[in-house]
């Protein structure tokens, strides 16, 4: 058990040196699509992934006002994409425009 222990430690120790408490590691997100409107919009940060979930009976999209991406969502279905670039991109819905939204990414 003391063995364990040892390792535990030792491999804390050497991802802190080489991590640091500054990198970050990739966070996972969930933007929930219901009763024809998007779920909270969370602070994210170049390199997390958005999963989309449509919860809907309705087919939507999260479609990029800049074109930077375009998630097609039938009902009852889920997509993932990772964040590539800071900076804040306003976001709707195809099939129901009055859907709208911003993502703010941090570096």
């Amino acid at each position: 058990m003391r063995f364990l222990f040892f390792i535990l430690v030792a491999l804390a120790f050497a991802g802190f040196l080489v991590g640091g408490p500054a990198s970050a590691a990739a966070a996972n997100h969930d933007i929930i699509i219901a009763q024809m409107q998007f779920g909270t919009v969370p602070l994210l940060h170049v390199g997390d992934v958005i999963t989309w979930r449509n919860d809907d009976i309705f087919r939507h999209s999260a479609t990029a006002r800049d074109k930077s991406f375009d998630i097609d969502l039938p009902p009852k279905s889920q997509k993932s994409m990772t964040v590539k670039q800071a900076g804040k991109v306003d976001f709707y819905c195809r099939f129901h425009p009055m859907m709208k939204g911003t993502l703010d990414v941090q570096p």
